[in-house]
């Protein structure tokens, strides 16, 4: 019957993957247009700012970037002087990684852009529609959480 989803439209894991996705990519036009950021940088700044030094394995962790993704842009934002990266005294194989005054400031003017942009998508769905939506991603990440726990 036309109009009828694809069997991979109804999928969860899919629309759960495009929806991710077109939130992400209209945040990204807000911090890639008005401050030069790719999605990966601005992933690493965001972690960045807030902490005072993180380490290669956290940044991949705490980002879901894998390694190489990481190397890549925090480089870029080396060479933009908003990070600094060094290797760690304890650990020559890890990096540590802090925000510079620079890279702080700039997070501080392209957050509120970011957040305004993400608060006018989630204020297009109702009230009830909002707390359904935080309410199942947060009883999805419980149950990764525990099913990841119990595979271990």
């Amino acid at each position: 019957m036309k109009g009828d989803p694809t069997p991979l439209e109804s999928f969860f894991p899919y629309r759960l993957a495009v929806g991710a996705e077109r939130f992400s990519q209209a945040l990204a036009e807000v911090y890639g247009a008005n401050f030069g950021l790719s999605r990966e940088e601005w992933r690493l700044l965001f972690l960045l700012a807030g902490e005072t030094q993180v380490t290669s394995l956290d940044l991949a962790r705490r980002t879901t970037l894998d390694k190489v993704q990481v190397s890549r842009a925090s480089q870029r934002l080396v060479d933009k002087g908003l990070i600094t990266r060094c290797v760690a005294s304890e650990d020559r194989r890890l990096r540590l990684y802090a925000c510079t005054e620079k890279g702080r400031a700039l997070f501080a003017s392209a957050l509120p852009d970011v957040q305004d942009r993400a608060a006018r998508i989630l204020n297009a769905m109702s009230p009830e529609d909002k707390q359904a939506l935080n309410q199942g991603l947060s009883a999805l990440i419980r149950a990764l959480e525990r099913t990841a726990a119990d595979s271990a």
